[in-house]
């Protein structure tokens, strides 16, 4: 399939796209209020309401400030490499786990993005809140699949 008409196909049928696809897709998280839909043979995910994605992009929006400088970008609006986005969304819904429970070891699936960002609204009151230095600490400490030729070694 053309990578100009699947973009065309995804974004008719993606009304509504998940702010944690690139997680969603690799298997790191999964949600609640996510549906996936194939095109061809590729997968996509989006919400299934609007108050829900609001909340994971203005979540992920604040991530992606707070770690700016542990991501070593300055700037806050272009595309992130995958990589760095893989680390923006998994260190930071692992740093949000642990926000919520120091006392627990952190899981290495996210069962629920939806439950732990509404949980992490009524413990902090919003997002603005959060503890973003343990959370930034996490994003720097993720580290995704590792290269081919690193692993052969």
């Amino acid at each position: 399939m053309d990578n100009q008409v699947f973009r065309e196909t995804y974004s008719t049928i993606n009304e509504r796209y998940c702010p944690f696809e690139k997680s969603l897709l690799t298997n790191q998280c999964a949600c609640s209020r996510a549906e996936r839909f194939c095109i061809a043979e590729r997968e996509g995910v989006q919400c299934n309401a609007d108050d829900a994605q609001a909340r994971c992009l203005r979540l992920l929006e604040l991530l992606r400030n707070q770690a700016r400088f542990a991501l070593r970008t300055t700037d806050g609006r272009s595309a992130l490499p995958h990589a760095k986005a893989m680390r923006v969304q998994v260190g930071g819904l692992r740093g949000l786990y642990l926000a919520l429970n120091p006392d627990a070891q952190l899981p290495t699936i996210i069962e629920d993005v939806d439950a732990i960002v509404e949980a992490a609204l009524s413990r902090f009151g919003s997002l603005e809140n959060l503890p973003f230095q343990l959370i930034v600490q996490q994003i720097t400490a993720y580290r995704g699949r590792r290269p081919f030729r690193e692993r052969r070694r």
